[in-house]
């Protein structure tokens, strides 16, 4: 099956509030084009290197998220053209985000990711840390960043229960954001959750945002 028929297969079983980002890391500006050529016009990648390649050879209305862990000396090179960073994980990163979006006199969109699996391997703020960020003043003072959400990954594993479980702490955590006064740089509406494996589950449980790509693009 081509990847615009798979594109459009999984496009016609997602809600129209739902967004779909395709995850492209790995995979040729070929086939990102043939995405592209489909309609498809959100791109997710993990590298910011290669991002940036892609960004340079590709159409400029694609809007290009960030997905992957960010290391704080690479923000720089992203800050031109990223329309929305998902891993933001520490405070320390979002000041850098800040530090280079005010260099460029740009704003840019970030999603806090919060942990939610068992496995140690993955990344995110604990609740604990997620009050502590949006209560400093340092988070107060930040005038180039917005905080449009929350991003999460599951446990990779077969147990649907644990998956939903997961998923549902999740959208808590995500509907007391929503509850909390709007400011400047705090306007939570997307809460990107859901991949190729589970992302039916993660809409069910009220995603706003699902990050694909073997599904559509092939197995890397």
């Amino acid at each position: 099956m081509s990847i615009a028929q798979k594109l459009h297969d999984i496009k016609s079983s997602i809600p129209d509030n739902v967004t779909l980002v395709a995850v492209s890391k790995t995979k040729p500006v070929a086939d990102l084009m043939e995405a592209y050529e489909a309609g498809q016009r959100i791109f997710g990648e993990n590298k910011i290197q290669e991002m940036t390649e892609k960004w340079q050879q590709m159409p400029k209305d694609i809007e290009w998220h960030m997905i992957g862990h960010v290391q704080s000396n690479k923000v720089k090179y992203m800050v031109p053209y990223v329309k929305l960073i998902h891993g933001v994980d520490s405070l320390k990163l979002l000041k850098e985000i800040n530090r280079q979006a005010v260099r460029w006199r740009k704003n840019i969109n970030c999603l806090l990711q919060i942990h939610i699996a068992e496995e140690e391997t993955k990344f995110g703020l604990n609740e604990h840390e997620l009050e502590e960020l949006l209560h400093s003043e340092e988070f107060k003072a930040m005038t180039n960043i917005k905080i449009v959400g929350l991003m999460g990954m599951a446990t990779f594993t077969d147990n649907q229960e644990q998956i939903k479980r997961e998923f549902n702490h999740l959208k808590k955590m995500f509907d007391a954001l929503k509850n909390q006064p709007t400011t400047q740089n705090l306007q939570p509406t997307t809460l990107s959750m859901g991949m190729s494996g589970d992302y039916q589950i993660a809409i069910d449980c009220g995603s706003t945002m699902v990050r694909i790509g073997s599904s559509i693009f092939g197995s890397r």
